[in-house]
């Protein structure tokens, strides 16, 4: 518990400086992101698709309020810890869900991670506060890259052709959930909806031969994300040249997201890529990842973003051409990167030093 506790004066310490950066008097953060983030992983949805949840925390120099609701509060008192953190709690009843926020800011300066009456949003902000990972954060996000792996492979492992999109979802959904995550992305194509869509939502197409598999598992609020390719029958060879040349992509931008580096300098390093392996195009299609955290993705690599990668940051890049896809989740330390979301039972191929997935056959 003391580590927690750690970790929270740590946060709080980080809003505190932007109080004072702002001027104001406190923060309110109603993001279930932000509210995770701060509480150590504590949840403060019930509807799991929610941006902003049912319990909110607002900050001052000297305190930090939990505003919540009698129905959620019973819960994430006595199952989420959140009475040992130190919160002072204001509780209204649900049929005025707001009463006790709305009397806690009257004629107060505060900012905030949403648009929310005459606060300034400074979600941009909170965004990089929380994508900038503690120790005990990178220790979670490890297990949770663990997690998510192990979930896709056993997934995989249970591909039938004959199964449709919403069953082959279903499977992958089975597999995280039981692990205890939730597959707060979970999207699904087969044969030549791969080659249509870069974000699949399932459908009832059948499997062929040819699926791809894509999850953000959610756990303690952190967010992980990977994708594999599946193929029954030998891969034609026009698409294994597709899959690697989106796999050196994959690598190059895992290898350059380093320290110092700032976002729009890997969005050119991609574009690169994606030219020397004759596809100068194909990046137009879809977004190439970026900062991941307590969202799927805080920011992205984009061209005239200026955020600069950090150790103790993770990063989730996802290339693709048009009938592939790669990718997979990152810690950025001192030293090196560390790949979470390793599927060492699924063919890896080495490019640049960097293990990438390639399909599996069956």
């Amino acid at each position: 518990m003391q580590i927690k506790q750690d970790e929270l004066e740590i946060k709080l310490t980080n809003i505190r400086i932007l109080l004072d950066k702002h001027k104001v008097e406190g923060v309110l953060l109603r993001r279930v992101s932000s509210f995770a983030w701060v509480t150590c992983g504590a949840a403060s949805y019930t509807n799991t698709a929610t941006t902003e949840g049912a319990a909110s925390l607002f900050v001052t120099r000297d305190h930090h309020y939990l505003l919540t609701n009698n129905i959620e509060a019973p819960r994430l008192q006595q199952e989420d810890g959140l009475v040992d953190q130190g919160w002072e709690w204001l509780v209204s009843p649900w049929t005025e869900s707001q009463k006790e926020m709305n009397r806690l800011i009257a004629g107060k300066k505060f900012i905030a991670d949403v648009a929310f009456q005459d606060a300034k949003d400074v979600s941009a902000e909170i965004s990089r506060l929380r994508s900038n990972l503690t120790e005990m954060e990178r220790t979670r996000f490890r297990q949770l890259g663990r997690l998510c792996a192990d979930a896709m492979e056993a997934a995989l492992g249970s591909l039938k052709p004959g199964m449709s999109e919403y069953e082959i979802a279903a499977l992958l959904g089975l597999e995280t959930q039981q692990r205890g995550v939730q597959p707060i992305v979970n999207l699904i194509a087969v044969d030549d909806r791969v080659y249509s869509y870069r974000h699949p939502l399932p459908t009832s197409k059948e499997l062929d031969k040819y699926a791809m598999l894509v999850l953000c598992g959610r756990k303690w609020g952190l967010v992980c994300s990977i994708t594999r390719l599946i193929h029954f029958g030998p891969i034609p060879t026009d698409l294994k040249d597709k899959i690697l040349a989106t796999a050196y992509i994959s690598a190059t931008l895992i290898k350059n997201t380093r320290p110092g580096r700032s976002l729009d300098e890997l969005f050119t390093i991609g574009q690169r890529a994606y030219a020397l392996q004759g596809v100068p195009n194909e990046w137009k299609h879809h977004h190439q990842g970026g900062a991941v955290g307590y969202e799927p993705r805080e920011s992205l690599g984009l061209p005239d973003s200026q955020d600069v990668v950090m150790a103790g940051q993770a990063y989730a890049w996802n290339p693709s051409i048009s009938g592939a896809k790669v990718e997979d989740t990152i810690l950025v330390e001192e030293d090196k990167n560390e790949i979470i979301t390793l599927t060492p039972a699924l063919p890896v191929t080495h490019i640049k030093g960097v293990p990438c997935s390639l399909a599996l056959e069956m």
